[in-house]
């Protein structure tokens, strides 16, 4: 796909479900080859609404997909030492290919001590400074899920990446900053001209209007607007928020960071909000554990 083509948008569902096909042969593959099933762990600390809806939607990717999923509930109230000996418990597991701890965590537990306690070999979150490091010399890795995801989900829309200027806005290491250097690899997706933007880029709109695909993950709802963005541009909408709407019957509508009625008018490719990068993220989140128990 080019900027000059007509509107379309990019379906994360519908890409995710043709990945889970081709992810389930394999699983099957693994399953008659060794006497079991990848496996896959997510702990889950304290009673966070959106961590319990996102794991337990991981749970049900796996067994859509022949996995082996094993939730762990903690407290809230867990030390961050008690929390650690869970962590090494996991790492020596045998029986379990990869694991994951749900963030946020409390704020007594700093969660960088945390992902540098899970083994790289496990850590299908991709987060881990091993991981991070391999990625950054294209060498072996399991990639952050959702910048893998986007990349996958360009992939299977043939959006063409190479010499393009790519706009990444948000510098977090879950998604911007892994973003940036997978679209800047000599792969494809990649070989984009890229340009790292945050909440201190000065004259932030003149930066986006340069983007010939623009991806969006600052975490503040609706924020880009169609005068933002340059006509033609692919939009990759990594955000998600609640807005309170009366007249819906759960009382409240979901969001992404772009403001989508608007954009679309401009665009030439969108993500949508829901439906658009999270279903490619719990995705990766299943590649990266098959990967995991090929060895």
């Amino acid at each position: 796909m080019t900027a000059a083509t007509t509107f379309q948008l990019l379906d994360g569902k519908r890409c995710s479900d043709s990945l889970k096909a081709d992810i389930a042969k394999e699983a099957a593959e693994v399953k008659e080859r060794r006497g079991q099933p990848p496996h896959l762990a997510a702990v889950l600390v304290g009673n966070d609404g959106a961590s319990k809806t996102y794991v337990e939607a991981k749970v049900k990717a796996c067994e859509s997909v022949g996995f082996r999923s094993s939730l762990i509930r903690l407290p809230e109230t867990i030390t961050e030492e008690e929390l650690l000996h869970r962590v090494a418990a996991l790492n020596d597991d045998q029986d379990l290919d990869g694991f994951i701890v749900q963030l946020p965590l409390p704020s007594h537990i700093d969660p960088e001590h945390v992902t540098l306690a899970i083994d790289p070999r496990k850590d299908v979150d991709g987060f881990h400074p091993v991981n991070i490091g391999n990625m950054v010399l294209g060498l072996p890795s399991f990639l952050p899920a959702t910048p893998s995801g986007i990349c996958e989900l360009l992939k299977y829309y043939s959006v063409e990446t190479a010499g393009r200027h790519c706009v990444v806005v948000g510098r977090s290491n879950i998604v911007g900053t892994p973003m940036s250097i997978l679209l800047s690899r000599n792969a494809y997706p990649g070989n984009c001209t890229v340009t790292l933007a945050h909440s201190r880029t000065r004259d932030l709109p003149s930066i986006t209007r340069q983007a010939d695909i623009l991806v969006v993950a600052i975490g503040k709802p609706e924020f880009i607007t169609a005068d933002m963005v340059k006509p033609g541009a692919v939009v990759i909408d990594v955000g998600i928020h609640r807005i309170p709407d009366a007249s819906k019957k759960n009382g409240f509508r979901l969001v992404g960071d772009v403001r989508v009625e608007e954009v679309s008018a401009v665009c030439s490719a969108i993500t949508p909000v829901p439906g658009g990068v999270g279903p490619m993220t719990i995705t990766s989140l299943l590649l990266n554990t098959l990967k995991a128990a090929r060895g």
